[in-house]
C-alpha cells in the first residue's frame, strides 16, 4: 500500500518482468549447460505465468475479494509446484524451489491477512499489518526473483533448515520403563 503509492502499478510490472527474466534465464541453462535441472525450469515457468495471468486477470476479480483472490491464486500455484515435484520424487530440487514455496505460503499468510483486517474487521486506518504486507510481499517476490536466477541458498534457510533437522536427528529420547 505503501510502495504502491510511491511507485504505481509499475512495481507489479517489474515482479512480472522479472519472473519472466529469471523464466527466460533458466531456459538459456536448461539448454546451455550440461547440469539441467527441469524442476528450475518449471518452477521459473510457473511463477512467471501465475504472476502473468494474476495480473492480466486483475481486472476480471478486482472486487473486495482482490486480496482473498491473490492469496487463493499463490496457495494454487503452491500446490502446482508441489505436485510437479511430487511426481518427479527423484529429481533434485533446487534451492530456488524452495525459496520459491516458502515465498507463496508467506505472501498467501500476508493477503489473507490483510483481507482480514480490511474486509473482514472493516478496518480502514492504516497500521502496521500494511506496511509489513506492502514492504513484506514485494522483499518476498524479490527475493524469489533472486533466488530463481542464481539459484542458491542466498539466506541461508536450507542451512538452517539442515541444522535443526541435524538437531533434532542427533537427539534421541530414551524411554524407561
Amino acid at each position: 500500500m505503501y510502495l504502491t503509492e510511491h511507485f504505481g502499478l509499475s512495481l507489479g510490472a517489474l515482479v512480472i518482468w522479472g519472473f519472466m527474466m529469471a523464466f527466460f534465464f533458466n531456459i538459456f541453462l536448461y539448454f546451455a549447460t550440461p547440469k539441467k535441472s527441469a524442476c528450475l525450469l518449471f518452477t521459473s515457468f510457473i511463477m512467471f505465468a501465475s504472476y502473468f495471468s494474476s495480473d492480466s486477470f486483475f481486472s476480471w476479480f478486482s472486487t473486495t475479494e482482490t486480496y482473498l483472490h491473490w492469496a487463493l491464486w499463490d496457495i494454487a500455484t503452491f500446490v502446482i509446484i508441489l505436485c510437479f515435484v511430487l511426481f518427479n520424487k527423484p529429481m533434485h530440487k533446487p534451492p530456488a524451489y524452495y525459496y520459491v514455496a516458502i515465498g507463496l505460503i508467506l505472501n498467501s499468510i500476508l493477503f489473507l491477512l490483510i483481507y482480514y483486517d480490511i474486509y473482514i474487521k472493516y478496518n480502514k486506518d492504516p497500521w502496521l499489518l500494511w506496511d509489513i504486507y506492502s514492504f513484506g510481499v514485494n522483499i518476498v517476490d524479490f527475493t524469489m526473483i533472486v533466488a530463481l536466477i542464481v539459484d542458491r541458498d542466498i539466506l541461508g534457510l536450507i542451512k538452517l533448515k539442515n541444522g535443526i533437522k541435524a538437531l533434532f536427528k542427533g537427539q534421541q529420547v530414551k524411554h524407561t520403563a
